[in-house]
């Protein structure tokens, strides 16, 4: 819920939420005017759950545009205003602040909701958040106890969700091994059907090199038989036996080639059984890999559920709470503003000549745009900040085409404002991320306060940038 802006008021100061001083022992006034004096608070407003703060929020909307006038804090007037639907998200933050500093705005709120809601001021309902709400307001003794169990309910469901996503995870990466597996099943299987067909080929080569050897030995004992031939029958014989000679050598040469061809297909089968090797081993380094990486998933998962001094500590998963340097913080000095650019992803925006004509006013516009710029970017080299500078473009002549890096450099297009184009980046930015605008326009920072950034006066930043 976003803060109201604030209402000025006789002196022409600021009133708003956060300018309303914190009144724990304010006495609390009854329907009959009798005064409780000093009567303590049974759970600290500020550390109640979301769903108790919107739940409490609801009710006090309701109750503060029926309310009479002297019975709603100066304050809270504007928000009495608001439509219905939209009072309890945009005043949600000043209904809850008023009802825990003023103790007659609260007794007010709760005398209507018992005239006219008496459904929603049960402490004992079954409904463990309408129950802490009812008792926060009413100063039940048990209320702590009740907004404590609804933070808890909040955490462990929270906690479901976390072991549901990571048994999903779990479930996704084991059906991963499972494909992987018989993948490398399929893999072995065509390595040892390659296998097969390679031995198989090879044998049938053998097979035709013991009958090309068979015919060889019939090739000699037939030449040993023509030379004898020819030995006994002359000049024919001796024709014959040349004949046969050559046949011999042409048996020869085809059972050389036959060889040959047999190593090679030897040699192939080798390479067909090297392969397979090669292939399983990489299936095997495939595996490893996924077992290594399903054994960092499964430490990373107990790292993350893990109790003790690993991950976030209870203290840090306490909800409605927010840290010192929360949005919307004004910035007095240097150390506040390192403070805020040293946040992770911050984003610094810069109302550039109400910078510069506070820091420097003697010089040219140009020139203090230019030193402004160079200044930013040696800052963002430092803080590694996000930052954004925005001049009225109204009378500029050129806009330089190059500027130091890190700095993004707007100018106002013309009848637009330099300070809407800061309100705008503010409201561009998501919910949460930390922003700091340097500025010393009492308009803006108000403005862009109200939406969760952290103004800084522009001598403070100048400051800061002669110290860069």
């Amino acid at each position: 819920m976003q803060p109201l802006p604030a209402e000025p008021d006789e002196t022409g100061d600021a009133v708003g939420p956060s300018a309303v001083p914190a009144r724990a022992g304010e006495a609390a006034v009854d329907t009959a005017g009798a005064v409780d004096a000093g009567a303590p608070e049974p759970a600290t407003w500020s550390a109640l759950p979301d769903a108790v703060r919107e739940r409490i929020a609801e009710l006090a909307a309701a109750a503060v545009a029926k309310l009479p006038v002297a019975d709603v804090p100066r304050q809270l007037r504007p928000v009495a205003k608001f439509a219905p639907a939209k009072r309890a998200k945009l005043g949600g933050a000043a209904l809850l602040a008023a009802l825990g500093d003023s103790a007659q705005f609260r007794t007010a709120v709760i005398e209507w909701l018992r005239e006219h809601r008496t459904d929603v001021l049960d402490p004992n309902a079954a409904e463990s958040v309408s129950a802490a709400a009812a008792a926060v307001l009413l100063g039940e003794s048990g209320a702590a106890g009740r907004v404590r169990l609804v933070a808890k309910n909040a955490e462990e469901t929270a906690l479901r969700a976390e072991r549901d996503a990571a048994l999903a995870r779990n479930q996704r990466l084991e059906a991963e091994v499972a494909e992987l597996r018989l993948e490398l099943e399929q893999a072995r299987g065509a390595a040892e059907n390659v296998r097969g067909e390679r031995e198989a080929e090879v044998e049938k080569l053998l097979r035709r090199l013991r009958e090309q050897g068979v015919q060889l030995r019939r090739a000699k004992d037939a030449a040993e038989a023509a030379r004898t031939e020819a030995d006994r029958g002359g000049a024919a014989q001796a024709v014959e036996l040349e004949a046969l000679n050559a046949q011999l050598g042409r048996e020869r040469q085809r059972v050389a080639t036959e060889r040959a061809r047999a190593e090679r297909a030897s040699a192939d089968a080798e390479i067909a059984r090297q392969s397979a090797r090669e292939a399983r081993e990489a299936d095997e380094v495939r595996l490893a890999l996924l077992i290594d990486t399903i054994d960092g998933a499964v430490s990373g998962l107990r790292r993350e559920l893990a109790l003790g001094d690993r991950g976030a500590r209870p203290a840090d998963m306490v909800r409605g709470v927010t840290s010192g340097l929360g949005p919307g913080g004004r910035i007095q000095d240097v150390p506040a503003l390192d403070r805020h650019l040293a946040l992770p992803n911050v984003h610094l925006i810069v109302d550039g000549y109400n910078v510069t004509k506070t820091g420097y006013p003697e010089l040219a516009l140009a020139d203090q745009r230019d030193r402004l710029i160079h200044q930013l970017s040696a800052l963002a080299a430092r803080t590694a900040a996000e930052v954004t500078v925005v001049f009225d473009g109204a009378g500029v002549l050129s806009v330089p085409a190059a500027v130091p890096r890190g700095v993004r450099v707007l100018f106002s297009d013309r009848g637009v404002l330099a300070d809407d184009v800061i309100r705008a980046l503010v409201a561009a930015e998501p919910k949460g991320r930390p922003m700091v605008v340097a500025t010393s326009d009492r308009a803006v920072a108000d403005s862009v306060r109200a939406a969760g950034a952290h103004p800084a006066p522009s001598a403070v930043l100048v400051s800061r940038l002669g110290r860069v």
